[in-house]
């Protein structure tokens, strides 16, 4: 085994914090390599140290579908993909009932989705109704577009514990958002008292290990609760569908170098789609869906591409997690 590589490995287990060359070596280590599962195998125990050996299951419901002017090209919302056509809000009791359906069968937390551009009147209004019908039993967190301090707070009293946002691989070029407002968001959540979580993500094989490097510096800026990796999933007949995808393998190699990368006051560690390999590598966080999915091309991703929770649980069964019962640990300060 590589010495050096090694000793980037074992440092950060010990609690040092690595830099961008280090994370960027990391990153580069072949695959099937020693190097390449010692950085598995560190990926997983520190997340079990951080976790207490416990992972979690969260469920997303999507509000809304349609096209989206936000344009970002990895997605089926997007206006220029013409996947879906017509907008369409989910009927307000449909999202109450999915809601309470993951939650009944052990959802730690739940989040509400809607596309980009969605109004947040609207995406608030739903989500005081859900929120009165979840009765505070696990964290609400909300999946929505950029927004400011105001909009935060409103978020807040909406009854949402967190946030989930993201600085995007390709951000200002495969979408046609600003960077700086994701950045901005990031601070508007911090300001506001919101809980974020975060992600590495979508990965293509066309992104490069510089802008690896860059995101994974980002997401542990922003002092999420959880980061992790995500892959990007091919929409067929799409800009982007040229390239393919990453296979799980390279994908639970990537999440357990962003693992290392935040380091242990970071807790969770999550990989989508849930799949056992990443569990394997140090997953510790896998989402069940229903709904509108960005990943997918019909209405309701649960008879698709969606997991539902039995199924979550079962893949951090299969990679011998512990699945934590009751309220999300990530989402409780």
């Amino acid at each position: 085994m590589d010495t050096g590589i090694k000793k980037i490995i074992d440092e950060v287990l010990s609690g040092r914090i690595i830099e961008s060359d280090e994370i960027r070596t990391l990153y580069a280590v072949t695959l099937f390599s020693e190097e390449f599962f010692y950085i598995q195998w560190a990926g997983r125990k520190m997340s079990e140290e951080c976790s207490g050996g416990l992972a979690e299951v969260h469920g997303q419901v999507g509000v809304n579908s349609g096209p989206c002017t936000g344009n970002c090209a990895f997605c089926s919302f997007a206006a220029a993909n013409k996947v879906f056509v017509e907008q369409k809000v989910e009927v307000t009791e449909e999202i109450i009932r999915k809601c309470l359906t993951l939650m009944k069968n052990g959802a730690n937390a739940i989040y509400l989705m809607s596309t980009a551009t969605f109004s947040f009147d609207r995406f608030l209004e739903i989500s005081k109704l859900v929120y009165r019908e979840l009765g505070g039993s696990v964290p609400m967190i909300a999946n929505v577009g950029d927004f400011d301090y105001e909009i935060a707070l409103d978020l807040k009293a909406a009854g949402f514990t967190g946030v989930y946002h993201a600085m995007r691989m390709g951000e200002g070029q495969a979408t046609r958002i600003d960077p700086k407002k994701r950045l901005g968001s990031f601070a508007a959540a911090r300001k506001a008292g919101l809980i974020l979580g975060n992600c590495v993500e979508p990965i293509g094989p066309e992104h490069t290990l510089d802008e690896l490097v860059e995101k994974t510096i980002i997401a542990r800026e922003a002092q999420p609760v959880f980061s992790g990796a995500m892959r990007r999933i091919s929409i067929p007949d799409t800009e982007l569908s040229v390239h393919g995808m990453i296979s799980e393998v390279r994908m639970a190699h990537i999440l357990a170098v962003v693992r290392l990368a935040m380091g242990y006051s970071i807790p969770g560690n999550c990989t989508h789609e849930p799949n056992a390999v990443g569990a394997q590598a140090g997953a510790n966080l896998l989402w069940a869906e229903a709904g509108a999915n960005p990943r997918d091309i019909v209405e309701e991703t649960e008879a698709n591409r969606g997991f539902d929770m039995k199924k979550c649980q079962n893949i951090l069964a299969e990679a011998e997690w512990q699945v934590l019962k009751g309220p999300s640990r990530f989402f409780t300060r």
